[in-house]
């Protein structure tokens, strides 16, 4: 890990792949299911489901704000499902609505697990410092905030379908600096993409730290570029911990 030495008044997290798979894209969380559960695809077609899906998204407001996010994996794998049925990849339209429900319910298991040890992170943070949430999401993200017990952790949430703005655009972490009134460089933004929180988030001063795992683009990224590298959100409050050693993190300054 790298470090600087600003103080840090308050925090940004991003969400997806951040806080709910812990560093992991959700393409990997999505193709370690098909692989479990036995969907008989290669990578290549999947990764072209998956796309699919999520320019459907991009376009039709499948997603309301009443649905939790059990639901939007329903709604994400069904279209991916009924894509590769309709290239002739699955046996069926039944074949393919069951392969949806069954990974849909795997990766919900699996975002269950995970928050396990990145929700005490995100609490603890919260004690601490003024936190908002920035992401690319569908308009429920305060929904399932609230559905997982994180909604008060977050004094704003700044949500892509919300403002009109998306990442990589830098004016979306603007409008989370300026939600906590804090300068720039006293505010750390946390996310696991490199071009979509780490690149825009430094470009209009924040700090910033990386959690780095499997990525959409292998290889991807400097190490350099960024204050911090963390493999895991249990480390984040350790690196932490070295602007204002007074605080108590070590309970959770550990890996996964």
């Amino acid at each position: 890990m790298t470090q600087t030495t600003n103080t840090i008044q308050g925090i940004i997290f991003d969400y997806g792949g951040t806080i709910d798979t812990d560093s992991r894209h959700w393409a990997e969380v999505l193709w370690d299911s098909y692989q479990k559960n036995h969907v008989p695809v290669d990578k290549e077609s999947f990764r072209q489901a998956y796309v699919h899906g999520e320019r459907t998204l991009a376009r039709e407001p499948l997603v309301k704000p009443t649905h939790d996010f059990h639901d939007v994996l329903r709604i994400k794998t069904g279209l991916q499902m009924r894509h590769l049925w309709e290239q002739g990849l699955l046996p069926s339209a039944e074949a393919a609505e069951d392969m949806a429900r069954t990974v849909a319910d795997d990766c919900h298991q699996t975002v269950l697990q995970t928050l396990e040890h990145t929700r005490p992170v995100v609490t603890m943070l919260a004690r601490e410092y003024p936190l908002v949430l920035v992401s690319n999401f569908y308009g429920n993200i305060a929904h399932i905030l609230q559905q997982y017990g994180l909604r008060d952790c977050f004094s704003h949430i700044i949500e892509s379908s919300v403002v009109g703005v998306r990442k990589p655009d830098p004016a979306i972490f603007q409008l989370g600096v300026e939600a906590l009134g804090l300068a720039a460089s006293s505010v750390v933004v946390v996310g696991d993409s490199y071009t979509k929180d780490i690149l825009p988030a430094r470009s209009i001063g924040c700090q910033t730290v990386w959690l780095k795992g499997t990525g959409w683009t292998p290889g991807e990224g400097d190490d350099n570029v960024p204050d911090a590298v963390i493999r895991s959100l249990t480390q984040l409050p350790e690196w932490i911990a070295t602007r204002r050693p007074h605080l108590s993190f070590l309970p959770f300054c550990c890996s996964k």
